[in-house]
């Protein structure tokens, strides 16, 4: 299976203007300039000084001059290439393409009894499987599908988890950090022969922890792409407004782009919305509300006129607990603004409820609705062939019809997207079939991927290799008195 994703052929959808746009850019500049950040690492201050930057060691505060600020965006390249292990999918990040990325899960959750509980390896493995099917499904995203399975000590989860990405789908990944297990996954990805996407995290409000730095040096020092997460809840570590969370959060991502581009210049970089409002009635994040989606286009708008790639991952949880129609909704539409607006990645695929539950059936469903939003970012093609004037004219009016053509059997299926699970029947016919909804006929489509699609293995060489290196790193943790 080749994934070519999607590509927009219409002009995104812009909710500011571009005096608004100028102004979130000046206030972002002013942020750097006059509040700055702070980064909890020695070596990124020193980094920082050394490119004369105003650096208090005592507050660990870096404030930023705007002419840096603005030759680090600009080294920092407007698309790439990302390479897998198997070369159909391969990706090229920017310009007009549309990627979607599953959404993990700390567990999984029962979808007859809708309690969570910890994954066994087995369902790990299983919803990788799905994933590694799904037509629409472009990139498998940090703790995917969950945040480590039933017999994995925590401080192995990350690597134990990258790994089985690497065994049971040559789809490309990104990958998270926590006790320097990035130094294991950036090996694996080298003996898997793929790319494998770092990340840098920031911890708002304007701070970065010396983890999130030692990642985004050592993926950038290996030449791996990185992905830099603003994650600001709006009232709680960012301001109440939008606009006020536009400035903080695209300040937040510029930090890491600017250590980045002095680590290594023209280092490849994805900025990406992690911001929810906070619920002031539950105090939790608010899954799937109106500020998502208008945070969402107003950053994909300023990181697209930034020429940067963007990506939405606040797309994939919701408040509901159950795969309902609530579910939907509060996804699919931030999703369709995201796309309409310009993200080149939307993490959508998998999560139920906030980053508590992951299953693979919600990935199937979501899989459809990734396919009818992609083709809609397609458009229309209008051509001779299209417009069809010579066939209206021989088919003329009633009693004429279309059905017998050459021209609809051809152009049916382009025009149209044929989700897998939904309900198409005929309401008789649907009653003597067992009256399944999409949520049945999703179940019935993970048994027969599990019993029908094969991803392609590694090489015995390279399993051999990455068992070693997992070895090694329960080694280093048992070392560390981690173990």
């Amino acid at each position: 299976m080749s994934l070519k994703g999607f590509r927009r052929n219409f002009r995104p959808l812009e909710i500011l203007s571009k005096e608004q746009i100028d102004d979130i850019r000046r206030g972002v500049l002013a942020v750097l300039q006059n509040t700055g950040m702070r980064f909890e690492s020695k070596m990124a201050l020193e980094i920082f000084k050394k490119n004369h930057c105003l650096v208090d060691f005592d507050e660990m505060r870096v404030k930023f001059p705007p002419g840096l600020v603005e030759e680090c965006l600009r080294k920092t390249p407007s698309n790439f290439y990302f390479k897998s292990r198997n070369p159909d999918h391969d990706l090229i990040i920017g310009g007009n393409s549309t990627y979607f990325c599953a959404f993990p899960g700390m567990n999984t959750v029962d979808i007859d009894t809708w309690e969570s509980r910890r994954a066994t390896r087995e369902e790990n493995r299983d919803a990788l499987i799905v994933l590694d099917a799904l037509d629409n499904l472009h990139f498998l995203t940090p703790y995917t599908p969950y945040f480590g399975f039933d017999d994995t000590p925590p401080v192995m989860s990350i690597p134990e988890s990258a790994a089985a990405k690497i065994r049971y789908s040559t789809k490309l990944q990104f990958s998270g950090y926590q006790k320097d297990c990035e130094l294991f996954t950036i090996e694996m990805g080298k003996v898997a022969n793929t790319e494998i996407q770092g990340m840098m995290e920031s911890s708002p409000p304007l701070t970065y922890y010396e983890d999130a730095v030692m990642s985004a040096y050592r993926f950038t020092k290996a030449g791996l792409p990185l992905h830099i997460t603003s994650g600001a809840v709006i009232g709680g570590t960012s301001p109440a407004t939008v606009a006020g969370t536009l400035v903080t959060s695209v300040a937040e991502i510029v930090g890491g782009i600017i250590f980045a581009q002095l680590v290594k210049p023209g280092t490849r970089v994805v900025a990406n919305a992690f911001v929810f409002p906070q619920n002031m009635m539950t105090g939790l994040p608010f899954f799937g509300s109106v500020g998502i989606s208008l945070h969402e286009a107003a950053f994909n708008q300023v990181w697209r006129n930034l020429n940067i790639p963007v990506q939405s991952s606040a797309i994939g949880p919701t408040n509901s607990k159950m795969i309902d129609y609530q579910n939907c909704y509060e996804k699919a539409i931030p999703a369709l603004v995201a796309a309409l607006s310009g993200a080149h990645i939307i993490q959508f695929h998998g999560g139920v409820y906030g980053e508590l539950t992951h299953h693979p059936v919600q990935s199937i469903m979501d899989d459809d609705v990734a396919g009818v939003i992609g083709r809609f970012i397609e458009g229309i093609e209008v051509s001779d062939e299209t417009l069809a004037l010579d066939l209206i004219h021989d088919i003329g009016p009633i009693p004429g019809f279309y059905l017998n053509t050459s021209h609809t059997r051809k152009w049916w299926q382009k025009d149209q997207f044929i989700p897998k699970v939904a309900d198409l029947l005929p309401y008789t016919q649907w009653q003597t079939e067992g009256k399944k909804g999409a949520l049945e006929k999703a179940k019935e489509r993970m048994d027969k991927i599990l019993n029908t699609h094969k991803p392609v293995p590694l090489s015995d060489e390279q399993e051999k290799e990455i068992r070693h290196i997992l070895d090694k790193a329960r080694k280093y943790y048992k070392e560390k008195d981690l173990l």
